[in-house]
């Protein structure tokens, strides 16, 4: 079986050719991002994962974190791991200098998560928090949270998280119970419980800087009345380091389907009264602060069904090359082949490349977005708007599609666990789930952004897409999106809401289908990338880009016949 190997090449090509990192690389801003420094990074961080993060995989999901009385503790190789990535940099390559990081664009931070996390997903999501608590800071926290805590978080010697759900409050916010009272020297005393935390403990970092969504005192209820807080696990010294205990205990860990190198905590803030907290920005502006921190996230989930996708297809690539079985029909040759030579296997293996491909192609593309709109860019800022919910939807459907795949292509030895090829499906599944539902994105998508600038916002991606697509199929696709999109725009809620699924795949897979085209025009060459480039981008044309067009019955359906259902019929 093949080991896993960094996707540097497809990398490098949609950072080229997708994010135009060249352009972004011409400001001053972002001028150390060259070629030389873009394929050093990529390079070293491809050498790292699969030398040190890849082995740690399979025993992330066997092992995993474990909790005791005194906190989580990692198997003790990923402590050893965690530290050589924290010695190796890796967690500063998108930190602005100011703050102890390289100032590389998020583009490029991205691609590190890429690697990260197709060599070991559940392992990656620790820094993956820590860039959200870092990015949340760099926007709203003050100049002194910012000196004490955001060179720690760079080099990840302490590591972010954010803590929003309650028992009673789960995509709810606006319902969450805990609380912050203020003890009059700019501190403040908080209480409460928080479940779903992920990495909310461990022990391969000196301290844990959590991000905590509390009430204060008479708040207005709902989320205009939600302040955020920092509040650390150990409250520092006066010199800055850790110091004493601050009250802030991990209750249990949930025992998960998957991804269980992740702790997933519920963690109880001031069970002694002894939780001290600082308010990040202005009191009761809480989800403003938050969604900083979420957005950058549900980027970073798409990113993660990106990152299953490879892990999973790399490993079905492994095994079709290895297994034989049977002859090939039809051939007069009555040996047994490889599985990679059976039509039906290559035809899995091409989907789950072309997905692969497309996703990484619309989550690198949201990323340039964020680098460009730091730079001023009022336009890219619109469009992340509009992608956003694209990315982390479609991203982590297409994790999950090309999991599934990877075990039917492993056959029966995929539903066996020791071939790992589960482990892959099982660690997905959450990604639609958490940082928002995949229909809480859809929602968004029809609800807010095809509402962004009296519609001009969609309309400009509408727009772009025309100008550059050929394929007769992706034309069609994307005059049938624009017309939905326009239907929807005076469509009651109902209707929205119950098209806003399909619509939002079906947008995703034209958006998906303009880049990967794009691409298909720079993959020239003999060499096996450019060869396996083509194939995927005539794939995802030929093929993926006409099932979408049989969405268009589900996202122009009334939501009439959802409720000619009494609720209680359902259980009949």
């Amino acid at each position: 079986m093949m080991s896993f190997t960094a996707a540097v090449a497809d990398q490098r090509f949609v950072l080229e050719h997708v994010v135009r990192i060249a352009e972004i690389a011409a400001t001053e801003r972002f001028a150390a991002a060259s070629p030389d420094v873009v394929d050093a990074v990529l390079e070293g961080v491809g050498q790292f994962a699969s030398g040190e993060w890849a082995p740690l995989n399979r025993e992330g999901d066997t092992v995993g974190a474990k909790w005791s009385p005194d906190g989580v503790h990692m198997p003790a190789s990923f402590v050893k791991a965690y530290k050589d990535y924290v010695e190796g940099g890796w967690g500063t390559i998108g930190v602005p200098e100011d703050f102890g990081g390289q100032g590389l664009p998020f583009a490029i931070q991205t691609a590190v998560l890429d690697t990260l996390g197709s060599a070991n997903m559940g392992f990656a999501l620790c820094p993956t928090l820590t860039v959200g608590a870092i990015e949340a800071l760099i926007h709203h926290g003050s100049a002194e949270q910012q000196a004490l805590y955001l060179p720690h978080l760079a080099t990840g010697d302490w590591t972010g998280t954010m803590n929003l759900t309650e028992p009673q409050a789960g995509s709810d916010v606006g319902a969450l119970r805990a609380t912050a009272k203020p003890l009059g020297d700019g501190k403040w005393s908080i209480k409460g419980t928080k479940i779903y935390i992920s990495f909310g403990d461990h022990d391969m970092a000196d301290n844990i800087v959590h991000l905590v969504l509390a009430r204060t005192p008479d708040a207005p209820a709902g989320t205009r009345g939600i302040s955020l807080f920092l509040v650390p696990k150990f409250r520092l010294n006066d010199d800055g380091t850790p110091g004493d205990f601050n009250d802030v205990r991990v209750v249990s860990i949930e025992h998960k389907m998957g991804l269980h190198a992740s702790p997933t905590c519920v963690l109880s803030f001031g069970d002694h009264d002894d939780c001290i907290g600082e308010l990040i920005g202005a009191e009761h502006a809480g989800m403003r602060a938050m969604f900083t921190m979420m957005n950058n996230a549900r980027l970073n989930v798409g990113l993660q069904g990106v990152q299953i996708a490879e892990g999973a297809t790399q490993k079905a690539v492994g095994y079709a090359l290895e297994r034989v079985q049977s002859a090939r029909a039809g051939s007069s040759n009555k040996e047994a082949v490889r599985i990679v030579d059976h039509p039906d296997v290559r035809r899995m293996l091409l989907r789950m490349k072309a997905q692969t491909q497309a996703a990484r192609a619309l989550v690198y593309y949201a990323a340039g977005q964020v680098d460009r709109a730091g730079l001023g860019d009022g336009a890219a800022k619109n469009r992340l708007e509009v992608v956003t919910p694209l990315a982390k939807a479609h991203g982590t459907d297409i994790g999950n599609e090309v999991a599934s795949l990877g075990i039917q292509v492993h056959g029966g030895m995929g539903y066996v666990e020791e071939t790992g090829a589960a482990q892959y499906f099982r660690d997905a599944r959450i990604t639609p789930i958490y940082e928002g539902t995949n229909g809480i994105q859809a929602a968004d998508l029809v609800g807010r952004k095809l509402a962004l600038d009296n519609g001009g916002a969609f309309a400009a991606l509408v727009a772009d897409m025309r100008a550059e697509a050929a394929h007769p199929e992706l034309v069609a696709l994307i005059d049938t999106v624009d017309a939905i999109a326009r239907r929807l725009a005076t469509a009651d809620a109902d209707d929205k809401l119950a098209a806003s699924y399909p619509f939002l795949t079906m947008t995703s897979v034209a958006v998906c289908g303009w880049l990967m085209e794009r691409e298909g025009r720079h993959a020239t060459g003999d060499e096996e990338f450019a060869i396996v480039k083509r194939a995927a981008v005539r794939f995802y044309l030929d093929q993926i880009v006409p099932e979408a067009h049989g969405l268009k019955a589900a996202a122009t359906a009334s939501a009439e016949v959802l409720y000619a259902v009494p609720a209680e019929a359902f259980a009949a």
